[in-house]
């Protein structure tokens, strides 16, 4: 359906397939889109059999049965998978997130490969610019990425490793392992007086 006004949207040479679920208030342009779409703003993007809810896409693919926000944004070159979760005020920005992996809350995610099976943390941020370039994260299948983490790249982490929460993560990780990098608690007694 191109060209034409469905519940307060918004559509330019968009295409709606067939098995579609268009709620109100969208502004869909340029895209390609088959799924669950309510109050969103879609550009330039392919939404495949997949559930977008109150969110941003510009230049994104999101793949089978993965779900977006509410309140997520997927910027350029962003690849969700299938069976993927981005949850609230996730944003991702040239990002291939693989097959089963979460990112469920306030987190971004720039100039990254995540794998299959990874759950990234609440509060992570991968660090991907270092003041003149960008730089990539890569990490492996079946990680485990703790709440509050920073990846700092150029960064390789391994399949099957596990990031304790509060770590910040400069130095490649090895299959397997677990890193941690936090400093150690200090609590200074009668501080307040």
């Amino acid at each position: 359906m191109a060209n034409k006004n469905l519940n307060n949207n918004k559509t330019y040479a968009t295409k709606i397939l067939a098995g579609s679920l268009i709620g109100s208030y969208n502004n869909l342009n340029n895209s390609e889109i088959c799924g669950e779409i309510c109050a969103s703003d879609i550009a330039n993007s392919q939404i495949n059999n997949a559930k977008v809810l109150h969110s941003y896409v510009r230049g994104a693919c999101v793949q089978e049965n993965s779900q977006i926000g509410v309140f997520a944004h997927l910027r350029e070159g962003s690849n969700i998978m299938e069976n993927c979760r981005i949850g609230n005020f996730v944003e991702t920005k040239k990002a291939v997130i693989k097959s089963g992996s979460k990112v469920s809350h306030l987190t971004y995610v720039g100039d990254a490969i995540i794998g299959k099976n990874v759950n990234v943390g609440c509060g992570t941020v991968f660090c991907n610019y270092n003041g003149k370039i960008k730089q990539q994260t890569v990490v492996g299948d079946n990680v485990f990425i703790g709440s509050n983490s920073n990846l700092v790249a150029p960064l390789v982490v391994e399949d099957n490793s596990f990031i304790a929460a509060g770590s910040t993560i400069t130095e490649p990780v090895p299959s397997k392992c677990l890193a941690i990098a936090r400093a150690r608690q200090v609590n200074k007694e009668n501080y307040l007086k």
